[in-house]
């Protein structure tokens, strides 16, 4: 046990012995079928015994309500979304994921600190400053990096959710209309990714196989950590 580390000077008074359990990641841009294998991980993992918090975004009992409506209105500064998703990541950090971890839990979360410091760092953040605002972070024990090129993303969009504000980066006013946004802002957040990958150890899957397939090698690179936790 004790093989938690935070990123920085971490949350007061956690101590990271008592965590017991697995943090899982899965990064990846909109699109690109994180929900898909958050959701065929949580019903293998319960099949095979492990307990399993699913957590993401937005989700916080503190912050998660206030951001989704705040976003809704098209209403938040470049500073203001990022500490807003800051506090949301924090309350669910500590009162979620924590808790679970020392319960000997599976934590699954779609998307961790890396999507938040990327969209913050295309909207001009400065790439330290944002290292330093997620210190308190826990080391995940597994990041997976789903990865997809721009035409797939497109591809996917457009025939499930549709193009989305946010996500499009309409607010950096980036093309002409949604779509090209979209094609611009992803571009710009796959090659924050591709530069985080080796620093942060991502484990990246290619998405252009098919879903089972894809399945198959995150099952493959999760079941050593199973062993050991």
């Amino acid at each position: 046990m004790g093989r938690f580390e935070f990123y920085g000077q971490g949350l007061p008074a956690v101590d990271t012995h008592d965590l017991k359990g697995t943090l899982v990641v899965v990064e990846g841009a909109d699109g690109v079928g994180r929900s898909t294998h958050i959701g065929l991980l949580k019903e293998w993992l319960e099949s095979r015994g492990h307990a399993v918090l699913d957590t993401g975004m937005t989700r916080s009992a503190l912050a998660g309500k206030g951001l989704k409506a705040a976003k809704e209105g098209h209403t938040l500064g470049a500073l203001t979304m990022s500490l807003f998703y800051a506090t949301d990541f924090a309350d669910r950090l500590e009162n979620e994921m924590i808790p679970a971890l020392r319960a000997g839990f599976v934590v699954l979360t779609d998307r961790y600190i890396y999507s938040l410091m990327a969209r913050a760092t295309i909207r001009g953040a400065n790439p330290n400053w944002m290292k330093g605002v997620y210190e308190f972070a826990l080391k995940p024990d597994i990041i997976i990096y789903l990865r997809a090129n721009v035409d797939e993303l497109v591809k996917r969009v457009a025939h499930t959710s549709g193009f989305n504000y946010w996500e499009s980066g309409m607010d950096l006013h980036l093309g002409e209309d949604m779509y090209d946004s979209f094609v611009e802002y992803q571009s710009r957040l796959l090659a924050v990714f591709d530069n985080m990958a080796d620093e942060y150890g991502f484990h990246v899957v290619e998405t252009s196989a098919n879903i089972e397939d894809v399945f198959l090698q995150i099952k493959r690179m999760l079941e050593p950590l199973l062993i050991t936790a």
